[in-house]
């Protein structure tokens, strides 16, 4: 006989087994008149099973998140045979996204706010509906987003992988790079885990851009974790099977602008850089005064700058230090292969 299914209601609207619905959150009301929501589809299985939230645009400028919540939704395996319930958000900061803006209009970063309060500024409020009618109604959360405006980042998944169950679903989701990251005050993962949500940021790609390899290899990750969880079944193969190799980064640190000028890069996103090794090299606007800029660690490059003006103190290339960086590397290389299997596999 099967699980039978508890009722969920996500701002007054309940949701049977079985049935899919959309539902606007109603946030605030700005000084012109125009409400504020924000966007949900509560995907429900007939069967009883993990309650998985996946969020996108928490920064406005983060649209690749969007895109991947898309065509998660559109995907034939996100059918009534799934167990449990998806939450999919696309757009938590409405009003940023509107606007291609990262911030809220008083410039708050929304990924500070939380858990928010009631009566708090505009951020702390979508804050603190957000974390009781989403994220405290579910058992997991993956939180999607991008590099800040005019940097990149490598695919990656950056957690609290002290926690068992997390750095489970980290290992799941597949990329060759996980970040052991330290919680920070007022985010969405700490507030989560906080009420013992596990969760898992994606970091990939630019602001303000689609780019196909970094959302296929969300959307390929976040079926993993529902795989892992018990809420779809196991997907087979045609091809070889998908390595599960991940490494866990040490740590990482941003190497800096020794001085001001235009920056001609000399390294790529993804690529293993020796300590001492030049990155870039520095110059006036007459093309005297070069300056080499040097890599003061061992690892991978996992974010860069893509603005080549840079200012001395700006940050440019983004170091991840691992045991073994050169098998990091290695595992790069072949999970575009794999990320081409499963594109056709689709």
């Amino acid at each position: 006989m099967k699980n039978k299914v508890l009722p969920l209601e996500i701002s007054g609207v309940n949701v049977p087994a079985g049935k899919r619905k959309k539902v606007e959150i109603p946030i605030a009301q700005l000084f012109d008149t125009t409400k504020m929501s924000i966007p949900v589809e509560i995907v429900r299985g007939k069967e009883s099973g993990p309650i998985l939230f996946v969020s996108a645009a928490i920064h406005g400028d983060e649209i690749n998140g969007v895109e991947v919540v898309k065509r998660l939704l559109a995907s034939k395996r996100i059918n009534s045979r799934m167990k449990g319930t998806l939450i999919a958000v696309p757009i938590v900061n409405s009003y940023g996204f509107n606007r291609n803006s990262r911030y809220l209009p008083d410039r708050r970063d929304l990924n500070r706010c939380f858990p928010g309060s009631v009566n708090g500024s505009l951020g702390s409020q979508i804050a603190n509906t957000f974390m009781t009618e989403v994220v405290e109604k579910s058992t997991h959360g993956i939180d999607l987003h991008t590099g800040a405006i005019h940097r990149t980042n490598l695919p990656q998944i950056r957690a609290f992988l002290d926690d068992d169950e997390t750095s489970r679903l980290a290992q799941a989701f597949g990329v060759p790079v996980l970040i052991n990251s330290n919680i920070r005050d007022g985010s969405l993962r700490q507030s989560a885990l906080d009420k013992g949500i596990p969760i898992l940021l994606y970091e990939g790609g630019e602001a303000l851009r689609y780019e196909e390899k970094v959302i296929n290899t969300a959307l390929y990750g976040i079926l993993s974790v529902m795989e892992a969880i018990g809420m779809i079944r196991t997907k087979e193969r045609k091809r070889r099977k998908r390595t599960k190799e991940v490494h866990t980064a040490r740590s990482s640190a941003w190497i800096r602008a020794p001085y001001s000028g235009s920056l001609r890069v000399q390294s790529k996103l993804g690529s293993l850089v020796n300590k001492g090794e030049v990155l870039g090299v520095i110059s006036n606007p007459y093309g005297s005064d070069k300056a080499e800029v040097t890599s003061t660690k061992t690892g991978i490059v996992i974010g860069m700058t893509l603005l080549p003006l840079v200012n001395k103190g700006d940050a440019m290339f983004h170091i991840a230090m691992f045991s073994d960086s050169e098998a990091v590397e290695e595992r790069l290389e072949f999970f575009d292969e794999i990320l081409e299997e499963q594109y056709e596999e689709r």
